[in-house]
C-alpha cells in the first residue's frame, strides 16, 4: 500500500480512495488514522481478489443499480457491498488476518 496525500484527486466529501496499490488521502493527518487506513486496506484486499479491474466493474455496476434503487448518491455509495464490508470492519485492526476470500459477498 502506497499512501499519497493529494486532495485534488478525491471527490468532494471523501477522505480517501484506493486505486491499487495506491491510497490517496485528502489530508496529511489522515496518514496516521489507523481506522481510515484499515478501511482502505480492506479495499486493497478486495481489489486484489478481483484482479483489480473486475473490482471496479463490479463496483460501478452495483453503484448504478443502487442509485436506481435509492435515488440518492450517498445511500447508493454506502450500500455497495465493498463499502458495507469496509465500514463494518474498519475498526477491527485484525480483521484482514481472519477475513475469508470474497467476504464482501456476504454484504450483497
Amino acid at each position: 500500500m502506497i499512501v499519497i496525500v493529494f486532495r485534488y484527486l478525491l471527490p468532494k466529501g471523501f477522505r480517501g480512495i484506493t486505486l491499487y496499490p495506491f491510497v490517496f488521502l485528502a489530508n496529511e493527518k489522515d496518514s496516521s488514522n489507523e481506522v481510515l487506513l484499515n478501511h482502505e486496506k480492506i479495499h486493497i484486499r478486495q481489489q486484489l481478489e478481483m484482479a483489480v479491474v473486475f473490482f471496479f466493474i463490479w463496483y460501478g455496476i452495483e453503484y448504478l443499480i443502487l442509485l436506481l434503487k435509492y435515488k440518492d448518491r450517498f445511500l447508493a455509495y454506502r450500500n455497495i457491498s465493498f463499502e458495507r464490508e469496509a465500514y463494518k470492519n474498519e475498526k477491527d485492526l485484525d480483521y484482514l488476518q481472519q477475513r475469508s476470500f470474497w467476504n464482501f459477498y456476504k454484504y450483497l
